[in-house]
Parts: C-alpha cells; structure tokens; sequence
C-alpha cells in the first residue's frame, strides 16, 4: 500500500500500517484491560457500577456456567437480545470466553424478525430482556434455541436500588407483557450457579469467528456478516490509532454509549475500544427518552459522545442540552448515517467541540474512514481511510475510476467480513477481495472521500441521478425543519419525482416557504415536487431514519 493520495494526509502519530494483531484473540485484549484497570469502573447504567476486575469475574462465571451447565461447546451460536444495560458486556465477553460465537439481536425485532435470525445463525442458546420474552414465548417451537436466559433491567444494579428498577418497570411502567416460558431460566440464577464452577478455557485463535453481526434489515432479509477475532482486533488497533488525540490516561475519561452495543458502531467503539483503553463508560438505556438522556448525562463531565445524526439533532434541539457540562468534552462522532452540514455547526457552536463523521458497515467490523480527530477534518466528508485500509471507487463493470468520479465505495483491509453466514456471496466482493458497499461516492482533490447516497435509493428524474442526502442535507439547514427525509416516488411525466417529508422544528412553516427554500438552494430537477409534514419520521432503534418504509408506504397509499 502505498502512493495513495490520503497518505500525506494522516494526523502525526498514526501509522499507515498496524502490523500483526497483539492478541489472539479477543478474551486477550479484554482480560489484558481488566487487569491493567482493574479498580476502576468500566460501565456505570442505572447508577449501578462494575470495575474491570468485576467485569472479568463475573463474564468467567457466565462462561462457566455456558460451559459446565447448559453444556455448550466452542463454536456454537448464542444470541444475545438486550438494550444497554451492565448485563450486556457481561454476557458478550462471558460468550466469547467459552468460545462461543455472539449473535447480537435488537430487542425490539418482532417475533417473526426473531425466528428468521435465530433459524439463520442456528443459534443454540438465548439471553434476552424480560420487556421482550413474550415475543420469544411465540416462536419458542419454531427455533433452535433449547436455552433461554432472561435477565430484568436492574438484575446486575444490586441491592433495593435494582429491586426498585425492576418493580418498576414491571408493575408501575407494565413494560413487561406476561409471559410463559417454563425452561428458561434467570441471569440472576445463572450468575450465582457460574459463580461456583470453573471454565476450561478453550483454545481460540484469530480466524475463529467471533461474531455473527446482522445487517440491520432496511434492504430486505437481514444476513448475518461473519466477523472473526482478528476482524475485530485489527480494527481496534486501527481505531485506537485514531482516537489518540482524544484519550489521555490521566485522568479517567467518560465515554457517553446511546447507541446500543448490539450495534456493531458501539459494539466495536464504545464496548471493545473504550474498554481497552481504560474509559469509564455510561451506559444509556434509553436515548429516545431525551430528556431523561440528558439529565443523566448532566452528571458527568464526559470526554467523547457517540452517535448518529438524529441523536446529536435530537440533542442540540433540546433546551436541556445547553445545561450540560462541556468543559471536559473533547468532541462527538457521528456514524450509521451521514452527519448533516446543520447539525455539524449547530454542535460545535454550542459544545467548541467538533461534531466528525466515520463511515462503516456492518460487514467491516465497522470503520473503514473516519474524520482526522485532531482538528482538521472536513465538513461534509467521511474522512480518510483507516490504517491498513484500501478504500477505492469502482463502476458497475469493477474498473477503478479517476479520482473525483463518482461510483460505488470498495474497500479491502483486514477488518473487512469474509461472507455473510451460509449465504451465496456472488456478487458481494469485486475481484482481488474489494468488498462492495453498495454506496455511492467520490475521493476528493485532497484525498478525502464523501459519500454520494445509498445505490439502491438514486432517485432517477426525467434521466438525471438525484440523490436523497444532497437534498435532505439543503433542507435541514432550514431553522425551521427539526428532522427530513426523501425518497423517489413513480411519475408519469419524470418518471421519478422527489417527495420530501419533514419533521418541523417551527409549526409556523408552509409548504409554500420551502419550495421557495429549494428553488433558492436546488437546481430545478432536484426541488421537491411533493411535502408531506409529520409528526414523526420511522426510525431504527439505532435512530436511522427509513426512507424504505416510507417507499412501503407510499407504494400502498397509490394502490389504495
């Protein structure tokens, strides 16, 4: 790897190559930070707090207990179902130190998303919340799953403190449906039985698979991207290179985690890096709770967020947002969709901390680039590519093209997926091991690069190529637009026409004042020909905002 124009761009300090993993395994780097740190807390949620040393202890007693007592063997699939909550990196490392492979689940899937990733992974073993057991107490005949452990939010809180917690949101908040699941049995149990067994280790090495991280579902049937132990600790290795500018050691530094650590974004960031480099992380249970969000983060004097767009937009909207300590705030970095110019500038006015953007993928364990953290990333961009990473642009045909010409966003390096599990990959990588991303995108003059849309959402007007984000990105600057989103919807004359649908920030806005907003700041073709406002736009758990679902909508709405 070498004359690539982004080279002379890389902050000091980090390499242009990570050279061989320092672990074999993933155990390795955890238990090497639960050592190094042992005394200070790792995560904090609820009040409740677990050091280093208790993380270790108490994930080797849920291994243990994975292995002695339910018999489960190197290699074998558990699911794990659970919000952020201290039972989660519990049950992950616990997992991944009985050698079993983690497949992560969002808990608000529905039963039948449930049974198609359970058949999918053949999962042999399940820890789930007990808010979403009633789901799992409907396709537990359909699956392969023959043990099932439900934990409740305050089960690992401690004392009348977690007590409270889960009589509360059983019996005062009834976020708990009732539910019959005879065979299961409780982390609280599962926890105590570990406690007096010991794990045999199980050999583990680099290409032994670690995680089966399913793709979010917006483009059709979920796959599972098969992410080995040196996927995960090369891209730490990259990562912990780039995050150099912001931790210290100090002093301990606080990591704010709302995004959920089933997502491969927290998962790998805010779970596996901020804990090998010693932070304390505050665990958010809940982030569509503004309000309750930033009361509790308002406790802290924390170091780095983050997140995704509709998070920071959500925030920097909120009147309580200007109340929180910035002092110690080093900066927030946004992934999972593209950080709009608006909120960017909105961040660091309030914060003098800048708001960057990385770019990933679920395949990819997940960042392929990221933004300099060092101040000088460009607005607008993903950033450069990670060590070790080769990002290009290819046509439809798999040629490389000319540098500032747009097309799809290929990438190889050692954090990259080998295949989806059990899938035919036809299709998935270009020749010579380029993984296909399926975005849009360009490298600028400077060798930075910026993504364009998704392929799959170009919207085609009467022959030229629209993209959603340019437009979803003009409009938001708008002061009076809280949220937007566009999709392409079918047009006898155009073929396609842009719909845009808005959140707004103002009630006073008017449809006649935007398309005034967009014929000021848009080419003809690209302005909006329909507006619908809503109070709300269909989001992922991880706050995404689905233009599918709105294309599912529309699509009913014109056969209706």
């Amino acid at each position: 790897m070498n004359n690539f124009p982004w080279f002379d761009k890389y902050p000091d300090g980090i390499p242009h190559e990570i050279g061989e993993p320092p672990f074999q395994s993933l155990i390795e780097l955890y238990e090497s930070a639960s050592k190094k740190y042992q005394d200070s807390v790792a995560f904090e949620n609820f009040g409740g707090k677990l050091t280093f040393g208790e993380v270790d202890k108490r994930a080797t007693d849920f291994a243990a207990f994975l292995q002695k007592d339910l018999g489960l063997r190197k290699g074998e699939r558990i699911a794990i179902q659970m919000p952020n909550l201290l039972q989660f990196p519990i049950a992950f490392m616990g997992a991944l130190k009985a050698g079993l492979i983690v497949v992560n689940v969002n808990p608000l899937y529905t039963a039948p998303e449930m049974e198609h990733q359970f058949k999918d992974a053949g999962i042999s073993a399940l820890v789930i919340v007990a808010n979403f057991a009633h789901n799992l107490e409907s396709i537990v005949d359909k699956i392969p799953a023959k043990h099932y452990i439900i934990t409740e939010m305050g089960d690992l809180v401690g004392g009348f403190r977690g007590w409270m917690i889960n009589f509360i949101v059983k019996y005062i908040k009834k976020l708990v449906p009732a539910y019959h699941l005879p065979k299961a049995i409780s982390f609280k149990e599962v926890m105590k039985k570990g406690s007096l067994l010991s794990l045999d280790k199980p050999k583990i090495g680099l290409e032994d698979l670690a995680v089966l991280q399913y793709t979010g579902g917006t483009t059709g049937v979920s796959k599972g991207a098969q992410l080995s132990h040196r996927n995960l600790i090369a891209h730490n290795e990259m990562i912990a290179h780039w995050f150099k500018p912001l931790l210290t050691e100090k002093d301990q530094e606080i990591v704010i985690t709302a995004l959920p650590m089933y997502h491969i974004f927290a998962l790998s960031v805010n779970l596996t890096l901020m804990y090998h480099s010693g932070l304390r992380n505050i665990l958010i249970t809940n982030p569509r709770d503004m309000t309750g969000f930033l009361k509790e983060i308002r406790k802290y004097k924390f170091s780095i967020v983050t997140g995704v767009n509709t998070l920071f937009n959500g925030m920097i909207n909120h009147p309580l947002f200007k109340t929180l300590d910035f002092s110690h705030l080093k900066g927030g970095v946004g992934g999972g969709m593209a950080v709009q110019d608006a909120v960017a500038i909105k961040w660091q006015e309030i914060t003098k901390s800048p708001l960057v953007e990385g770019y990933g993928l679920s395949e990819t364990s997940p960042v392929l680039c990221c933004n300099p953290l060092n101040g000088t990333q460009r607005r607008g961009t993903i950033g450069l590519p990670m060590p070790s990473t080769e990002v290009a642009i290819f046509d439809d045909d798999g040629n490389q093209v000319a540098q500032g010409e747009a097309g799809e966003i290929c990438a190889r390096g050692p954090q990259v997926m080998r295949g989806y599990w059990e899938k035919d990959n036809t299709g998935v990588f270009f020749p010579n091991g380029w993984f296909r991303t399926g975005d849009i995108g360009f490298m600028d003059a400077e060798g930075f690069f910026k993504i364009v849309d998704r392929k799959k959402d170009m919207i085609k007007v009467s022959g030229f190529n629209v993209f959603p984000n340019e437009i979803e990105n003009v409009l938001a600057s708008h002061p009076k637009i809280l949220e937007v989103a566009a999709i392409g919807v079918p047009d006898a004359r155009s073929g396609e026409v842009i719909k845009a649908f808005i959140v707004k920030k103002d009630q006073s806005l008017t449809e006649e004042e935007l398309k005034k907003f967009c014929h000021e700041n848009l080419t003809n073709y690209k302005v909006p020909k329909h507006f619908e406002f809503r109070t709300e736009l269909p989001k992922t758990n991880v706050g995404k905002i689905l233009r599918r679902v709105l294309k599912e909508e529309e699509a009913a709405n014109s056969k209706s």
